[in-house]
C-alpha cells in the first residue's frame, strides 16, 4: 500500500500547488489592466484630467490603466459602454457632472439609467467655467457685457460645446440672471466652438477653465468671471459671478471615477482610497492647479449623494433653457 500512499500525496501536492499558483487563483484586486473610459474626445479637460488620474492610478496599482476614449452624444455613448461592461473593477469611466446629473433630464431617451446603473467611486476634481469674451467685444467687466447685451439685445453671439452642455447651460443661467437677451450658438464640442470665439464668429463663451486658460493668459480673450463660488488660483484676479454682480450664481463642474452599478465593495473602497490619496498628492495638485483645475476628494457615499444633488439643481436649467435632445 506504500506506493499507493505515495501516488496519493504526491497528487495533492501537485493539485495544491495547482490551486494556490497565479493562473489558478486569482490574486487580489487589480490583477490585470483596468480601462478607464473617457466618454469625450482627446484633447478636452476631461480627457486631460482623465489622463492625470489614469497614469498615477497606474503607479499606485502596479497595474495599466489605459484611457479608452468613446466620444459621442454628450458623453452617452461611453457611458452605455461602461453600464453594460462587467462589474468586476476592470471597466471604469471618467465621469463628469454632465453624464451624471445633466444628461438624463436632456435626452429624452437613454439606454441605461443615470442614478441606477452606475456604482459611485471617487470624484477627482473641479473646474470652473469661465466667461470669456472676444478681445474685440467693447466690455472689460461683466457689468459693461450686460450693459451692452441689454442695449443691443441678440448681437452677441455665445457659443457652446453643443445644447444641454455645462456650457451651454452656464449661459442660459446667466442670461436667465441677468436678464439679457444673447444667441446661443451650439458646436460639437468646445474645440470647434473656440475656434471662432477666437476668430470672432461668437463673441462669448462660458468655457471649462483648462480649455481657455492658455488663450486668457496669451492675451487672446478676455476673462471676465468664473462660475464658482471662489476665485479659481489659476486666474487670482478674476472675480467670481458673484463678485462681478451676478448675486447667487455658481455653477461647477466635477470629475470623477464611477463604474457598472454592482461593482464588489472591496473593490470599490480600493479604488476611492486610492483616487483620494492620488488628488492629495502634491504632485498631483500642482499639475491640476497647473491646468486649472482644483482637486477634490470624496467618498463614494458622498459622491453618490453629489450626483443626486445636482441631478435636481441641473435638470431645472435644463427645463428653463428649453433644451433638449431627441
Amino acid at each position: 500500500m506504500k506506493p499507493i500512499a505515495h501516488a496519493f500525496a504526491a497528487a495533492c501536492l501537485t493539485l495544491g500547488a495547482a490551486l494556490t499558483s497565479p493562473l489558478a487563483v486569482a490574486g487580489p484586486f487589480p490583477d490585470k489592466p483596468i480601462r478607464l473610459v473617457v466618454p469625450f474626445p482627446p484633447g478636452g479637460t476631461t480627457d486631460l484630467l482623465g489622463r492625470v488620474l489614469a497614469n498615477r492610478l497606474s503607479e499606485a496599482l502596479g497595474q495599466q490603466v489605459i484611457v479608452d476614449n468613446r466620444p459621442g452624444a454628450g458623453g452617452t455613448i461611453g457611458s452605455d459602454v461602461v453600464a453594460k461592461s462587467p462589474a468586476d473593477g476592470y471597466t471604469l469611466m471618467f465621469g463628469t457632472v454632465g453624464t451624471q446629473s445633466i444628461n438624463s433630464s436632456l435626452y429624452k431617451r437613454l439606454p441605461f439609467d443615470a442614478q441606477k446603473d452606475f456604482t459611485p467611486v471617487a470624484l477627482f476634481a473641479g473646474v470652473p467655467n469661465i466667461l470669456v469674451v472676444n478681445p474685440k467685444v467693447p466690455a472689460k467687466s461683466v457689468k459693461e457685457l450686460v450693459d451692452y447685451a441689454k442695449a443691443h439685445p441678440n448681437a452677441l453671439n455665445m457659443g457652446s460645446a453643443g445644447n444641454g452642455t455645462t456650457n451651454h447651460l452656464s449661459g442660459e443661467l446667466f442670461k436667465s440672471m441677468a436678464g439679457v437677451q444673447i444667441t446661443h450658438v451650439p458646436y460639437k464640442g468646445s474645440g470647434p466652438a473656440m475656434a471662432d470665439l477666437l476668430a470672432n464668429q461668437v463673441q462669448l463663451m462660458f468655457d471649462n477653465l483648462p480649455g481657455s486658460l492658455p488663450h486668457v493668459k496669451a492675451g487672446r480673450l478676455r476673462a471676465l468671471a468664473v462660475t464658482s463660488a471662489t476665485r479659481s488660483p489659476a486666474l487670482p484676479d478674476v472675480p467670481t459671478m458673484a463678485e462681478a454682480g451676478i448675486t447667487g450664481y455658481e455653477a461647477d463642474v466635477w470629475f470623477g471615477v464611477v463604474g457598472p452599478k454592482g461593482m464588489p465593495a472591496d473593490v470599490v473602497g480600493k479604488l476611492a482610497g486610492e483616487i483620494a490619496r492620488i488628488a492629495q498628492d502634491k504632485s498631483t495638485r500642482d499639475k491640476l492647479l497647473q491646468a486649472g483645475a482644483s482637486p477634490l476628494t470624496s467618498t463614494p457615499a458622498q459622491f453618490s449623494t453629489l450626483i443626486q444633488h445636482d441631478t435636481v439643481k441641473w435638470s431645472k436649467l435644463v427645463r428653463d433653457s428649453g433644451a433638449s435632445i431627441d
